[in-house]
Formats: structure tokens, sequence, C-alpha cells
């Protein structure tokens, strides 16, 4: 790989050189970005992923002074998007954004092994945007009123209570798997390209029990398009305060996805910073958190090399929860 220097670096080792007027030496580079920069969104339009990575790419661009613009790569369960981004060049004009746990599913899972090359160190990570606690929720007429009442059926007739999901190890998939071995029963899930086309079915009556996160259900619920069953957060959600945990419900669960921005490995290092300095200036802008507030996310910075042991640490859990 070729080696790079940083443009403060390469002015002091070539001033002198450049005032006696020696020639061959090449001029410094422009202040990165030169131009506009891409965002990788692994799911489809109208999801969490892309509603946040969306907000998240309006705010940036007045920070970086140069247009940033999002790409839906649906498919794969996230790894259509996350393997153009791991193949793309390493130079911060291509960043995507990540979602744990579903990355993992993609290289941990054994049904999948040798199928894919790459796996989180194909990657740089930079920045957490939001922890987004997932929710379940079914349609207003739905004979289940409380999240006992889902589970209770499950436990009659084990592996047939349907659910949504985004596909194999998301954060809804791992999520369901968890509480189902917690709580003696299982379920089935029926994966989609995205949570709409779920909350599709749910709502048609083909899908019994809707699982989202708080992000793409909270207005759903106000509107009363759906009946809320309870959130997998510590505390209520600031954003349904009215919507029982399953904690208050006597079900010890907590689950969440966390949505980052991450780059390809290899990303020079001053490269690296910036990126991570305009993000973080973005997401911590009390105007980028009343948006992302009005949306019903909740900004969570995690960056650098904090991300990075974040990421390993959750891929470890992951791991260990799903027996890959």
């Amino acid at each position: 790989m070729t080696s790079t220097i940083s443009r403060r670096g390469f002015l002091a080792a070539t001033a002198g050189a450049s005032a006696l007027g020696v020639s061959g030496i090449r001029p410094a580079h422009a202040a990165f970005p030169e131009r506009g920069i891409l965002v990788v969104v692994p799911y489809s339009a109208g999801g969490g992923s892309d509603i946040s990575a969306r907000l998240l790419a309006r705010d940036l661009e007045p920070v970086l002074g140069k247009p940033v613009t999002v790409e839906n790569r649906a498919g794969g369960g996230g790894w259509v998007g996350w393997g153009s981004l791991a193949q793309s060049k390493p130079d911060g004009y291509t960043i995507g954004y990540i979602n744990v746990p579903n990355i993992y599913a993609g290289y941990l899972d054994k049904q999948l092994a040798g199928t894919r090359k790459e796996n989180l160190e194909s990657f740089t990570p930079l920045i957490n945007h939001v922890t987004d606690y997932n929710m379940w929720a079914v349609k207003p007429d739905s004979k289940f009123k409380t999240v006992k009442d889902v589970i209770d059926e499950a436990k009659k007739r084990p592996g047939t209570v349907t659910l949504n999901g985004g596909g194999h190890g998301t954060d809804d998939h791992v999520a369901v798997l968890g509480i189902g071995a917690n709580n003696g029963t299982s379920f089935q899930m029926v994966h989609f390209r995205g949570t709409p086309e779920g909350k599709t079915q749910v709502l048609g009556g083909n899908i019994e029990v809707y699982a989202c996160n708080v992000s793409e259900g909270a207005e759903d619920v106000k509107a009363g398009v759906v009946r809320p069953l309870g959130v997998m957060s510590p505390a209520r959600s600031k954003f349904m305060p009215n919507v029982p945990t399953f904690r208050e419900q006597g079900i010890n669960e907590v689950w969440s996805t966390s949505r980052g921005v991450a780059g390809p490995a290899g990303l020079p290092k001053d490269v690296e910073t910036a990126l991570i300095a305009a993000l973080e200036k973005t997401i911590s802008s009390p105007e980028h958190k009343a948006k992302a507030e009005a949306l019903s996310l909740d900004p969570d910075v995690i960056k650098g090399d904090a991300y990075r042991k974040f990421l390993k640490d959750s891929e470890q859990a992951t791991k260990k929860l799903m027996n890959w």
C-alpha cells in the first residue's frame, strides 16, 4: 500500500525546497473533502436506517461544505450495501451506514461460512449515530393485548407465532431468538427487504406481530395505525412514554440496534480524523439533536477507537448469543 502523509507534514517537509525553487516536488493536496461524499445505506428507503442516515447526510453537508448523497443498496441482510462499501476506494468519498448487531450475521453465521471474505476488519469505524430500541406492536384489532399474551401463545404453539424481520441476524431477529430462548419458546420470523414491507404484511393480517424499532413505530403508534405492546428499553421511551417496557411486564429483555458510520478499511488517518470531526460536530449540534428527536431518534456519540471497541465487544456478545 502506498504510504500517505498529512498536508501539514508535507508542507513542513518541503517548505525549504520550495523556497529554493527545487523542481519535481508534488504540491500539497487540498484539504479533505474536495468533492461530494456518498453514504451507502444497506436497507430500502423508508425504514429506520434510511430515515436516520438521510437526516445525518442533510446536516453533514453544511459542515463539510460539499454535497452528501445517500444511496440505498438493499438486500442480502444488509450485505449488498456493506459488501460494496468494503470494496470501495479508501479515500473517504464513499462511507456507509452500519447497523449492529445486523452486520455480524453475514460473516459469523456458520451456515454462511466461506461465502463472504469481508468482516468487521473490512471497515474503518468512524462514529455511532443513534441507539434505537426494539419494540413490538400489532394491528389495532389483534387479540394480543400485552407482550405476555404473545409469549404465552408462543408457548402453546412454539415456532409458529409470526413476526416480521429484515433478514437473518438483524436486530429484530436476534431479539426474537433471545426472547424465545430466555422464555422457553420460539417464534417464526418472516423476513422482508425492509421494515415498511413487514408493516404492510402485519396490517394485512399475514403476520401476527410487528417487530420494529422505536423510530420506525412511534409515529404509527401516535396515529393509531398500530397498537404497541411494549418497548425493549431499560426505561420507558421518551418518544412513547405511555407504552410500557418489556421489563415492566415481567419480561426482562433489553434489545436495540446501534446505527453508525464507517468507511472501508485503510482510510488515510488524516481523512479518518476529518470525517470523525465533521460527523461529531454534526451529531452533537443542538439543531441536529432536535431534528433527530422529532423523528424519535436518540443521538448517541461513540467515536474512533471507542467505537471500534464497542463494535468488537458487541460482535463477541452476539457471537455467543447466536452460538456462531
